[in-house]
């Protein structure tokens, strides 16, 4: 891979901060667009990378979800100090996101959940998380290939940094994810925006809409339904309105008047 392509990135400077997470053997690269429009409108915006991504396949065979959720929340706790801060995740990256808001609702006022994994699409995801207890998944196909990205921009698709192959025993950390995701949804507080691709081939977007209604402890939900693009929304055909939307939305939470100060994060993560 690119690894310019795929590296972190910050971007823009003022006194709120938004958190960017990128998807499962994505990278940075995905939500740069949306950096880009988020930092125009002065915001500090920061993108991690999260570990194991955006290099090699062999670099996910040492990772699990643990090592994405610890580097979510020490990505958070840097922002320390900004007056408000938010976070906005995209496939994989929008259940981590959920994660972070509901373990740290004193310092994420505004969560966006971008193509939320809450369920895949299709009968063979389905199957493949029926064996994923038996160990018969990794026995059979210890690597899962892929040479394309869920792309409809043409462009878009030519430019992406595409990792070729993943281990499928990543595909458990994927589910337990899942799982986490929807345990904590009632625990989150904060303002939320669920944004989903008619479209999209990896995920199902009623998915998304099933999530956003186990959010029932929060400020408010909004579902934003994107006829144009595919999975990764703020790449493709759908994300100039995707960053439009975003930015009207975190507008009102960023001129609130309120008494809590800058965003404190000194406890570590809760364990999961």
């Amino acid at each position: 891979m690119d690894t310019g392509k795929t590296a972190p990135f910050e971007l823009g400077r003022g006194d709120d901060a938004c958190l960017l997470l990128h998807g499962f053997t994505g990278s940075p690269w995905e939500m740069f667009p949306l950096g880009e429009a988020l930092a125009a409108q002065g915001m500090y915006v920061k993108a991690p990378r999260l570990p194991g991504h955006g290099t090699t396949p062999e670099a996910l065979l040492e990772v699990n979800h643990r090592d994405w959720e610890q580097a979510a929340a020490e990505s958070l706790r840097s922002l320390t100090g900004f007056r408000r801060v938010f976070v906005a995740g995209l496939s994989m990256g929008a259940l981590l996101a959920l994660g972070l808001a509901a373990q740290f609702p004193q310092v994420v006022r505004g969560l966006v959940l971008i193509a939320p994994a809450a369920r895949f699409k299709g009968p063979t995801m389905a199957l493949l998380k029926g064996l994923r207890h038996t160990g018969l998944l990794e026995w059979m196909k210890p690597w899962v290939f892929k040479d394309s990205t869920d792309l409809s921009d043409p462009v878009a698709l030519a430019e992406a940094p595409i990792l070729p192959a993943f281990p499928s025993a990543r595909l458990n950390d994927l589910w337990t994810l899942q799982a986490s995701a929807l345990a904590q949804a009632p625990l989150v507080r904060c303002p939320t925006l669920v944004a989903v691709a008619q479209q999209d081939h990896v995920v199902d977007p009623e998915g998304g809409q099933w999530l956003a209604h186990h959010l029932t402890g929060a400020a408010s939900v909004r579902i934003l339904s994107l006829q144009e693009g595919y999975h990764i929304i703020p790449r493709d055909r759908g994300g100039p309105r995707l960053a439009l939307e975003v930015g009207a939305f975190l507008h009102p939470l960023r001129k609130r008047n309120e008494s809590l100060g800058a965003a404190k994060l000194d406890e570590a993560p809760p364990a999961l």
